[in-house]
């Protein structure tokens, strides 16, 4: 096993959930798990919580992004938490019209060894109703 495989592996275990290793980047899918709606009808496809990185240098730091699905409430606090730890908040918006309940995604970056930043996702993620799943 690669050095590689062995942090993307570690990756996931810290996150709780499984990696998968696609042309030189390592990521962790995830879900929320509450009933959302969209145009009345439920969807479980609009609750992503993508983890990866990629471009891993000599020096151990990588570039790691993520993609997480939030409710409204949830956004102060998870923010706060990101952003406490030295990641950058890229991006807050919506995806989909005539959600309920409203959804906003955010999106985190950071340059930095990739089991820093999920250590730091997953301190986070304490701050969410429930615990995104595999």
């Amino acid at each position: 096993m690669s050095n590689f495989e062995v942090i993307c592996a570690q990756f996931a275990t810290i996150l709780k959930g499984k990696s998968t290793i696609n042309q030189g980047s390592c990521s962790v899918s995830l879900h929320r798990n509450f009933t959302v709606f969209v145009q009345g009808r439920q969807s479980i496809n609009v609750l992503p919580v993508g983890v990866l990185f990629e471009s891993l240098d000599h020096s151990g730091n990588a570039l790691n992004l993520a993609e997480i699905a939030l409710l409204q409430e949830e956004i102060p606090n998870f923010m706060s938490s990101i952003v406490q730890q030295g990641l950058i908040v890229s991006a807050l918006h919506n995806h989909w019209l005539f959600m309920d309940p409203q959804i906003m995604y955010i999106h985190i970056q950071s340059i930095e060894p990739p089991l820093s930043f999920a250590r730091k996702i997953a301190r986070s993620f304490s701050y969410l109703r429930s615990y995104p799943v595999a």
